[in-house]
């Protein structure tokens, strides 16, 4: 026995960004740091020209490393505290070049493919959301390529490739607009100490 029901059509899968988007379009507050607007004018162009060079700016960043870590006694005479400022500045305007750099103070650059976790719209540091659209690009901002599958494609393109499955650590808000050139120079300089002690 046939039924004369005809059957309702699917509805169509609403994400949680598309609720968003509808409700932001009807209001006049645009927030600054999700704006679709703010991403085009920083544009992606030089995150994708890092991500294809991972290679070769894993290489330079180990060897201004160490030469940041050689300096560390000039850090020392001066006080980090003071060379703060204006490495910082440097900082900043280098790595938010080639990397649209946020300044969160505890950058994971060599860990993912050269590819900024930060711009992530929710700022996840361990892995892609389960919303990455079918071309790659971000659930929340659709122009937008998925900061995670460019990540992986950098980090194998290095040496350190099986960096990128490290867990980190949750972001620590105080070290935000701080130098991670300086605090890393300062931790490798202090465990370059304690195993000069313990050799002895």
């Amino acid at each position: 026995m046939t039924s004369n029901k005809k059957k309702k059509p699917l509805r169509q899968r609403v994400t949680q960004a598309t609720i968003v988007r509808k409700a932001r379009e009807l209001i006049a507050y645009k927030p600054a740091d999700v704006s679709p607007q703010r991403r085009v004018q920083r544009r992606y162009t030089m995150r994708r020209w890092s991500v294809r060079h991972a290679r070769s700016l894993e290489w330079f960043y180990a060897h201004f490393a160490n030469m940041f870590l050689v300096l560390h006694p000039l850090w020392n005479a001066i006080g980090y505290r003071r060379a703060e400022a204006p490495v910082k500045f440097v900082e900043k305007q280098v790595k938010g070049l080639l990397f649209d750099c946020r300044m969160c103070g505890q950058c994971i650059l060599s860990s993912t493919g050269m590819s900024c976790p930060m711009n992530c719209p929710k700022q996840l540091r361990n892995g892609p959301c389960g919303g990455v659209r079918a071309n790659g690009n971000c659930e929340v901002e659709p122009d937008m390529p998925c900061v995670w599958v460019k990540a992986w494609e950098g980090a194998q393109r290095m040496r350190g490739t099986e960096n990128i499955l490290d867990v980190q650590k949750p972001v620590d808000q105080s070290l935000r607009e701080t130098s991670s050139w300086l605090r890393v120079t300062a931790l490798a300089a202090a465990e370059r100490n304690r195993n000069t002690k313990a050799a002895e």
